[in-house]
């Protein structure tokens, strides 16, 4: 029988093994009883608190989103105006322990596995439209809303190709230079809108006959 305020430790042991297993294994083919085993538990102890492994996937997801969503908001308190907020939405994308190779490989099989889990897919969209949420709203103040939206879909696009190639291993892109690369193509669209904006834009320049 379980110890009574063990509870909230051992479904916190079981989620961190879930992470660890599935980075392991690239994969959901693991099985309770090797997330149990990680977690120092019974595998009957494992599906008392959460009742089967898609559960427990699901909670794993769950408290990637919420520690996402913490750095992001005390990331966010820091930042003065709104390019700093955008550069620090996508520093908290790249921080360490979300870039570590066990967690993009979860991320991975966790986004595999949304093509044949409603209720994974689910939670993937949410990531995403928190994502896209919190680019535009910086974004938004520092051009017009049609291009704050063009510009967050390609900087979230990157965000997740980084991740990808992250995954691949054999052609890994540290932490500074996702972050660079992500930076360089917002400061690039930003500018390429203000340039278009500019009285002068599309302006011709005179011709000088040739002698």
């Amino acid at each position: 029988m379980p110890k009574v305020g063990m509870e909230p430790v051992r479904r916190k042991a079981l989620v961190d093994a879930t992470l660890r297993a599935v980075g392991d294994h690239g994969s959901l083919t693991v099985t309770m009883s090797e997330i149990a085993r990680h977690a120092g538990v019974s595998p009957a102890l494992a599906h008392h608190y959460f009742g089967s492994k898609e559960q427990l996937v699901i909670e794993t997801i769950r408290s990637l989103l919420r520690q996402l969503r913490a750095d992001a908001v005390a990331a966010l308190r820091e930042a003065a105006t709104p390019r700093e907020r955008l550069s620090a939405v996508i520093r908290v994308n790249f921080q360490a322990h979300q870039f570590a190779p066990e967690t993009v490989a979860a991320w991975l099989a966790f986004y595999s596995e949304a093509q044949r889990s409603e209720a994974v897919r689910r939670l993937l969209v949410v990531y995403a439209r928190r994502l896209n949420s919190s680019l535009v709203s910086s974004l938004k103040q520092l051009c017009p809303a049609e291009d704050a939206a063009q510009i967050a879909d390609g900087a979230a696009a990157m965000i997740d190709g980084l991740y990808l190639r992250q995954g691949l291993r054999s052609a890994p892109v540290s932490i500074a230079t996702s972050i660079a690369l992500t930076e360089s193509y917002v400061d690039a669209q930003l500018a390429a809108v203000a340039s278009t904006a500019s009285p002068d834009a599309g302006r011709r320049a005179p011709v000088t006959e040739k002698r």
